[in-house]
């Protein structure tokens, strides 16, 4: 079954984690998973993490927290619940299927 499945975070850092779960333990193809923004907004998540913490104020030409961020994994298997568990245990506030 062909479906795609969506996990929606807050950081920059925990979409990367979520990347390689599901890459790692899902034995997804890489190029089947996407990072995206969740809106329109150019962005890096909508809270600091790892080196953000620290860092000063945006400098022009460096991303703002300005949005959520999308993983998208187009998934050709039948078990789309290993997925939906790797997202959530990557941190994805909300997981829905497309």
């Amino acid at each position: 079954m062909e479906s795609t499945i969506i996990g929606e975070f807050d950081t920059r850092r925990g979409a990367e984690l979520a990347v390689e779960h599901v890459v790692q333990e899902c034995g997804v193809p890489r190029g089947d998973v996407f990072v995206q923004p969740a809106g329109d907004a150019n962005t890096v998540g909508t809270r600091p993490a790892g080196s953000d913490v620290k860092a000063a104020p945006a400098p022009q030409g460096r991303q703002k927290l300005e949005g959520a961020i999308e993983v998208s994994v187009d998934f050709h298997g039948d078990a789309p619940e290993k997925i939906a568990d790797a997202l959530r245990g990557a941190g994805a506030k909300t997981v829905r299927t497309k």
